[in-house]
């Protein structure tokens, strides 16, 4: 037993040294401080490219709380390790970047470690980030340095065991960050590899519209862009698993990206809207070209129509038999038959092309039902009003599970009342 004693010892120290020295070389040193920079010390040009850069990252819809100042942080994102709340990138010296040099500002965009060696959770898509050239980099650091300061000093985020021990996400990032620049891929041509860089870097589109893999790290390969969960919504899949009814061409989506409307597939809502308004409507013609371009790389070409799918439905919403039909007459009718009612402000998006009904899921058309679409991307689109307060937990149900059945031809969503339910308090709850 001595012996064996003697051995457990010896391995304890073992691994004990071993994790130490791990432990040790994964420490990040401080960068130095400085004293926040002018903005005269940056042109013009390279502020006016780092703002549109700053919309493609979508930089003040994370990085502004309800209320706030934008890019003042404060805004609580919900994980299932805890609570984490964006940090204030106004150039403010003491609860800002203010004090954070270029190289500073770099190693947290490529290798997710801030000015001080503490390693950031990658709620903030640093792992897209990394991507980005240095060029475009430097006019990001350029825009948000020439921004005005706001002193304001973030809640503490709070995690849960073993999540609140930051050194450990150094395993993570040896795991799931792949850092440097985007090499272009010579299979392609440059309008496709300009889509990539910025649907892969800055844009991020991966972060919401990719599944997670137990670590909570995008999975790759054949599932990038599979879909993915975002603030609760059900982000699509981008690429061949689409649930969109009519396959989407270049024309549609750059509209859409400009808009947050396609005739063809709908409009921008829950998390996209804000992407819409605030990013990726700012961007150039080209970009938004090149950005359609890839995506629309991953689609394959669906047979079905618009035309025939909204034929159809038209027909389907004059039979008035069942108790759905009668509630989408009562409720939806007005708004959203291309032949009946009154044209009104904005546009009149048909329900059978919309790719919520042709999700396995029903948690997106619930939410919009419940609460509507009060702040769309584009204030020309009108806005669509919530009926909460109007229609019960049956008659909701019963209204989203005609539509999915008789419009869209699809089976029915099971149990969808106690969804509904469910919804309607946990929405409740968070307002």
């Amino acid at each position: 037993m001595t012996r064996r004693n003697q051995w457990l010892g010896l391995s304890g120290a073992i691994v004990l040294a071993v994790a130490v020295t791990v432990g040790l070389l994964c420490l990040q040193p401080e960068i130095a401080p400085i004293v926040p920079p002018a903005a005269t010390q940056f042109s013009a040009d390279s502020i006016a490219r780092g703002k549109t850069l700053a919309a493609l990252g979508d930089c003040s819809a994370c990085h502004t709380r309800s209320g706030g100042v934008p890019n003042s942080g404060g805004l609580a994102m919900k994980t299932p390790f805890g609570t984490i709340y964006t940090s204030n990138i106004t150039p403010d010296a003491v609860n800002g970047i203010g004090s954070w040099s270029y190289p500073a500002f770099l190693r947290a965009m490529r290798y997710g470690i801030d000015r001080r060696g503490n390693y950031l959770y990658p709620a903030f898509p640093y792992t897209a980030f990394t991507h980005s050239s240095n060029e475009d980099l430097q006019d990001l650091y350029a825009f948000l340095m020439s921004q005005p300061a706001v002193s304001y000093q973030v809640p503490q985020t709070r995690m849960t065991f073993p999540f609140n021990i930051r050194l450990g996400l150094a395993a993570w990032n040896w795991m799931f960050l792949h850092p440097g620049e985007r090499e272009p891929d010579p299979e392609h041509d440059a309008m496709w590899n300009r889509g990539a860089y910025l649907a892969e870097g800055l844009g991020h589109c991966g972060a919401c519209h990719s599944p997670r893999n137990l670590a909570a790290a995008e999975k790759e390969g054949n599932d990038a862009l599979a879909g993915g969960i975002a603030e609760g919504w059900t982000a699509p899949a981008l690429n061949a698993l689409s649930p969109a009814p009519v396959s989407w061409n270049e024309a549609q989506l750059k509209r859409y990206f400009r808009t947050g409307y396609s005739p063809e597939h709908g409009v921008a809502a829950g998390p996209m809207g804000p992407v819409i308004s605030v990013g990726l409507s700012r961007q150039s013609d080209r970009d938004l070209k090149a950005l359609a371009h890839w995506l629309v790389s991953f689609q394959h070409p669906a047979p079905t129509q618009p035309a025939a799918l909204e034929s159809d439905a038209e027909q389907q919403s004059l039979n008035l038999g069942s108790a759905g039909a009668r509630q989408f007459s009562g409720s939806c009718m007005a708004c959203h038959s291309s032949q009946k009612g009154p044209r009104m402000v904005g546009v009149r998006p048909s329900l059978v092309l919309n790719s919520n009904l042709y999700s396995d899921t029903p948690d997106n058309l619930i939410r919009i039902v419940l609460d509507g679409i009060t702040h769309p991307a584009n204030p020309d689109l009108g806005s669509m009003p919530g009926f909460r307060h109007q229609l019960n937990d049956r008659q909701i149900a019963t209204l989203l599970n005609w539509l999915r059945t008789e419009l869209a031809r699809q089976r029915p969503w099971g149990n969808l009342e106690h969804k509904v339910a469910d919804m309607r308090q946990q929405s409740h709850e968070a307002g």
